[in-house]
């Protein structure tokens, strides 16, 4: 059975996604150490777009990227100069828009929902931190008990107890 990759880039997604994807202009009041089309070609954005999904989709670190996608910093560089450029706000808005079309968003029932802050009876039905309570424990005195001391404080290596 061949193996289902979740984040190729269908080609009725990608007619969708290209015209979406910013153009890299030169800035003409700057001056450049090449000529225009000389040095190393730019990578295709399709593969971009794919190595972008690959990282949404697995949760991978950027270094964690497969080689067959491309460098994995050329590939974040990118990421972050299309989000500067808003590509994926504009991503967002039109599968928004299209999904709106195709089923319908009731705009008047949204809502927001989230739990943001600490359940107020959490600390009596919980008990206390899991990393405080060897602590506490340590620090505080055993109840109906003396203190333990130990019988010697310090000895050497050489004498015996």
């Amino acid at each position: 059975m061949a193996q289902i990759k979740s984040w190729t880039v269908s080609d009725a997604f990608w007619r969708k996604v290209e015209p979406l994807i910013p153009v890299r202009q030169r800035d003409a009041n700057r001056s450049y150490l090449r000529r225009p089309g000389a040095g190393r070609k730019p990578m295709e954005a399709r593969q971009i777009f794919t190595a972008i999904v690959y990282v949404l989709r697995t949760g991978c670190q950027w270094k964690a990227l497969p080689r067959e996608f491309g460098a994995a910093s050329a590939i974040h560089a990118h990421f972050q100069r299309w989000h500067q450029d808003g590509f994926f706000l504009k991503l967002w808005q039109a599968g928004l828009a299209e999904y709106d079309e195709m089923e319908g968003i009731g705009w008047r029932w949204q809502s927001i929902d989230g739990a943001m802050g600490k359940a107020p009876l959490a600390k009596q039905c919980v008990g206390a931190n899991p990393t405080d309570r060897g602590k506490k424990r340590a620090q505080a005195q055993p109840v109906g008990r003396r203190a333990w001391h130990p019988a010697i404080d310090h000895r050497q290596r050489s004498q015996h107890a």
